[in-house]
């Protein structure tokens, strides 16, 4: 399995990867999610890429991780696989989409998320980190958000928020300084990474 040449898993997180496929196919058919034509990719192009982020920052016990925009469930599900110790809520202002990401959680019995149909300018709760997969502008998003972040600290690494992204950034990073840009090809073989980054921003 892909997820397993790149993390050590226990044999119940395996089991839970390896359910993503029929689930996201099944509820991909009644609610499109997932382009039709990427489903076949959902292990590259969506969990693994998801799962940079826990390359980047293995989150310690206890952390507290909002999703904005998280569509079906990127990262968040694959994150909450991956850290069961960890506390995720995911929002998303589509309730069909939300709809997805909630019953795929319900699914694989992940008690460690909580999904919720809103807007990021609706949510008050403080987090230690929030993420997000190529949402909106960085400065855009940054501005939703810089609320939610928490003053207390849990990691290794000041607390802050995570995007994916793809493509050419050099202008949406220019008003942070301290922006931190790595290549999800440092972690993960294939041409498909070779354009995408993770970009840490501490807060």
């Amino acid at each position: 399995m892909l997820i397993a040449e790149y993390f050590k898993l226990t044999d119940h997180q395996a089991e839970q990867f390896a359910q993503l496929d029929a689930l996201y196919r099944e509820w991909n058919s009644k609610i499109n999610v997932i382009s039709r034509k990427d489903i076949d990719n959902l292990y590259e192009h969506h969990v693994l890429h998801s799962l940079s982020i826990a390359k980047l920052i293995p989150f310690r016990s206890g952390s507290t991780i909002l999703d904005v925009g998280t569509g079906g469930g990127f990262p968040g599900i694959p994150l909450a696989i991956m850290f069961p110790e960890c506390q995720f809520v995911l929002i998303d202002s589509i309730g069909k989409k939300i709809r997805v990401a909630s019953e795929i959680a319900k699914a694989l019995d992940l008690s460690n998320v909580v999904c919720k149909q809103e807007r990021a300018e609706e949510e008050k709760n403080k987090y230690d980190f929030v993420v997000s997969r190529a949402v909106m502008p960085l400065p855009d998003l940054v501005k939703l958000i810089r609320k939610n972040i928490s003053g207390k600290q849990n990691n290794a690494v000041p607390n802050g928020l995570v995007v994916l992204k793809g493509g050419e950034l050099k202008e949406e990073l220019r008003p942070f300084k301290e922006a931190e840009t790595t290549p999800c090809s440092h972690w993960f073989k294939g041409e498909w990474f070779a354009s995408k980054q993770v970009i840490y921003l501490p807060l």
